[in-house]
């Protein structure tokens, strides 16, 4: 497991992107979202990813510049 980058985001939440390999080559991205002593973590495969993106992609091509 290796970390990728560490954002700090509002509402004093910290979301740290890991990659994780497995044994037999699969390799994941762990999306872990901290809050406080809470931990979130979502593991999701490029198939996911790619779709995520794409929401995330729409979702800040319309919301640009309204805050």
């Amino acid at each position: 497991m290796s970390d990728l980058e560490i954002i700090n985001a509002p509402w004093n939440k910290t979301i740290t992107l890991q990659e994780i390999a497995y044994e037999g080559g699969m390799k994941m991205l762990r999306l872990r979202i901290k809050e406080g002593m809470r931990f979130t973590d979502l593991e999701l495969d490029p198939q996911t990813l790619k779709h995520l993106n794409g929401s995330l992609t729409n979702w800040l091509a319309a919301n640009v510049g309204e805050s």
